[in-house]
């Protein structure tokens, strides 16, 4: 086998693992910290996952009441009318509406130094959909928001 054919041959691995992990990939991981940012603004999950894991560290100082974050998943559309929804619902809600159907899944509202997580069932993506993770804490959805890819 030539140089060439061996590029070749290991491009494809590599490319053959990145997809498969991309597919199993059940958990959204992410950071939070005091400059009101996630450390990524776009995660990849797999909507055959039969439940998928939220995961957040909030790696800041402040307290909950000054520099509160969780993370919100939606449809990409729904964002802006859910955090709107959130404010009016205040803080002893965790800035999110009670039992409103446009919210996917979402964590607690957590302060520096503390973590919080939730499931959901994958069935709840399609592949392909346009879907956005938000923070819902006042004024934070501006910044602290991105991208949900789903795959099969």
């Amino acid at each position: 086998m030539n140089a060439l054919s061996r590029g070749l041959a290991a491009l494809v691995l590599l490319l053959a693992a990145s997809a498969t992990q991309a597919a199993d990939n059940c958990t959204i991981a992410l950071k939070a910290d005091d400059a009101m940012k996630y450390d990524l603004s776009a995660v990849t999950v797999s909507a055959s996952c039969p439940a998928i894991r939220i995961e957040l560290v909030h790696t800041g100082k402040l307290p909950v009441a000054a520099m509160g974050h969780n993370v919100v998943i939606t449809a990409a559309t729904d964002v802006a009318a859910v955090a709107s929804a959130g404010l009016k619902a205040g803080a002893a809600a965790h800035y999110l509406p009670k039992d409103d159907a446009r919210i996917i899944a979402s964590t607690v509202m957590i302060g520096g130094g503390q973590t919080a997580s939730a499931s959901f069932s994958g069935r709840k993506l399609v592949a392909g959909g346009d879907y956005a993770f938000f923070c819902s804490f006042p004024g934070h959805s501006a910044l602290m928001k991105g991208k949900v890819n789903v795959v099969k």
